[in-house]
């Protein structure tokens, strides 16, 4: 099972992975990007969209610790699991995705 993490404790997450370089894998399309994103602070950021993720994987690097991220959830639950049966020990799901990260933690995000 993958570990959810709530945008509002997402400090605490990038805290217990202090030094791993986390990354918050966002799998939205293009437009969502351009419609809405996350600023990096105190991660990286990594855009692939979904469907892209198989042929890109080895653009990520399986010992930092990462948090997939999607408009709601959904999508970035299958990414996280995908990671995790293909050699990815700390992955995480933003739960709620970037609607919840825009309620939670930054209400400066649009919401779409």
């Amino acid at each position: 099972m993958v570990d959810q993490v709530r945008p509002a404790e997402l400090a605490n997450w990038l805290q217990s992975h202090a030094g791993a370089s986390p990354v918050v894998l966002d799998v939205r399309e293009p437009w969502e990007l351009q419609t809405a994103s996350v600023t990096a602070d105190g991660f990286s950021v990594v855009a692939i969209p979904m469907n892209q993720v198989p042929a890109r994987l080895a653009e990520l690097d399986p010992a930092r610790p990462v948090a997939c991220l999607c408009h709601h959830g959904a999508r970035s639950q299958r990414v996280a699991m995908f990671l995790a049966q293909n050699g990815f020990r700390q992955v995480s799901n933003v739960a709620g995705g970037i609607e919840a990260w825009s309620r939670e933690l930054d209400p400066t995000v649009p919401r779409y």
